[in-house]
């Protein structure tokens, strides 16, 4: 329940659309990359979710229509300006019509990071390679 306000309230600051969505036929995604410590520590460890001040988050939610999460196939990596590179292992969240994704990766202070990120309907249909990028700073 906590998840789902956050991943809600992430969704919703303000930026332009494309900073936080993609639209792929009739597939919206939903993307978002913030610092683990936002999370409260009992979602943390309902989720068994990685806490701290140099760990990060990254939120993936696909649908077809809004409200209602889709089960898919997501997979990626992230790389820092040095090009040293983490695989993002992703974990399925369902609560309630929702549906996503959380990744946890490690970054350092004022960190430019790409995430390439890879979406699959379902096994049998083509993959979605997107990637966007974002700095994270570690809260202090």
């Amino acid at each position: 329940m906590y998840l789902v306000i956050l991943v809600c309230w992430l969704i919703a600051l303000p930026t332009t659309a494309n900073d936080f969505y993609k639209q792929h036929g009739d597939l919206k995604i939903f993307y978002s990359a913030f610092p683990s410590s936002f999370i409260p520590a009992q979602v943390a460890r309902a989720y068994d979710l990685k806490r701290g001040v140099d760990g990060g988050l990254v939120n993936i939610a696909t649908m077809r229509d809004l409200g209602t999460g889709l089960p898919t196939i997501v997979s990626g990596e992230v790389l820092n300006i040095m090009q040293q590179s983490q695989t993002l292992k992703f974990i399925e969240i369902r609560e309630a019509s929702t549906v996503y994704y959380l990744a946890a990766f490690d970054f350092d202070n004022q960190d430019f990071l790409t995430f390439k990120i890879r979406i699959q309907a379902n096994p049998e249909s083509l993959a979605y390679d997107f990637k966007f990028q974002k700095i994270m700073y570690i809260d202090r």
